[in-house]
């Protein structure tokens, strides 16, 4: 059965769909002892010879953790600059895993690590209509129309970005909290939709994507997903799930 390239990279656990199409793109790619620099071209995983950058590629067992992400370390395999990567809080997991969608340096809470390229990609994709909650903390207290107008959808630049649904739980004198549920997960998207209305986020924290929560997880701590949370996860999305693969 054919498969596009990036796919199966993907698959495989190399990394995200969108990073194995620049390793094609940037010759790090072998198919059959040749080198491939183009998107989209079908191989035979029973009958093709896959390599990146010299090792050889094929499926192997797909790992699933979520991580209490602190503040202060950067979602990225690779460190940049001085700031530590959430690959260094893995310690102990000896398959390669990448962090699904970011969360920025200030940012804490969920964040799923995993070698399924398949669902990584659906998880991030709006398309697929992926719901993550968040509690957020900001500067002051909002009018409700302001609350509603964020909801309906404003326009950030060439950006048009919305909530699924905003709501206070708590006001304190010079701060309010929140409530946020998205769909998407544009860059510090949340930020930037509350710095629009003048009320600045001062705290973030990711509590759930879907049916999964950090619910009992210290911060900077990390488990594997159990087979039914993975099954939710996928159900989600719309992919088929064998637990006896898990």
């Amino acid at each position: 059965m054919q498969e596009r390239l990036h796919k199966y990279l993907a698959r495989c656990g190399v990394a995200s769909r969108r990073t194995c199409e620049d390793l094609i793109l940037a010759g790090r790619v072998k198919v059959n002892h040749q080198t491939i620099q183009r998107v989209g071209i079908q191989i035979d995983p029973q009958k093709d010879f896959v390599e990146v950058d010299g090792v050889p590629v094929m499926p192997r067992p797909h790992v699933y953790l979520i991580l209490n992400k602190p503040k202060g370390y950067i979602t990225s395999v690779k460190r940049k600059d001085k700031n530590p990567t959430v690959m260094e809080l893995l310690t102990g997991v000896k398959e390669r895993v990448y962090p699904v969608g970011r969360l920025d340096l200030d940012s804490e809470g969920l964040l799923l690590c995993t070698n399924d390229g398949e669902l990584a990609f659906r998880l991030m994709h709006p398309r697929y209509h992926v719901e993550k909650r968040y509690l957020v903390r900001i500067s002051g207290t909002p009018a409700e129309e302001d609350l509603r107008y964020l909801e309906a959808g404003i326009q950030i630049g060439k950006e048009r970005l919305s909530a699924v649904h905003i709501r206070i739980t708590k006001t304190q004198k010079r701060e309010t909290e929140l409530e946020v549920i998205l769909k998407e997960g544009r860059k510090r998207q949340i930020r930037r939709m509350f710095q629009s209305i003048g009320h600045p986020v001062t705290s973030l924290v990711r509590v759930a994507i879907g049916d999964i929560t950090i619910t009992g997880l210290a911060q900077g701590c990390y488990r594997h997903l159990t087979t039914e949370e993975v099954h939710s996860l996928k159900k989600v999305v719309g992919l088929s799930s064998n637990p006896k693969l898990f």
